[in-house]
């Protein structure tokens, strides 16, 4: 549950496309070839989850894939303790 709170919040989206840009640049300068494209490739799902709002993690764990009802999910959870 901390993680996925996490990973919904402004901090985990930004957190997400940070870790995809240093992945880019990881792909493109560092490993190149075949193996630099496919992380390239790879890095734009958690550029794109953070600009998109959607969690993949939180749908792996049980919760709604948007991010957005992830947190509405967790509120509540919050609200019934």
């Amino acid at each position: 549950m901390t993680l996925v709170k996490f990973m919904t919040s402004s901090k985990g989206r930004v957190a997400r496309m940070s870790l995809g840009a240093i992945l880019i640049a990881l792909g493109q300068f560092v490993i190149k070839d075949s193996a630099g494209t496919i992380i390239t490739v790879l890095a734009l799902i958690p550029i794109s989850g953070g600009i998109f709002d959607f969690c993949m993690i939180g749908a792996v764990l049980g919760y709604p894939f948007n991010g957005a009802k992830a947190r509405e999910q967790l509120r509540q959870q919050q609200v019934e303790k």
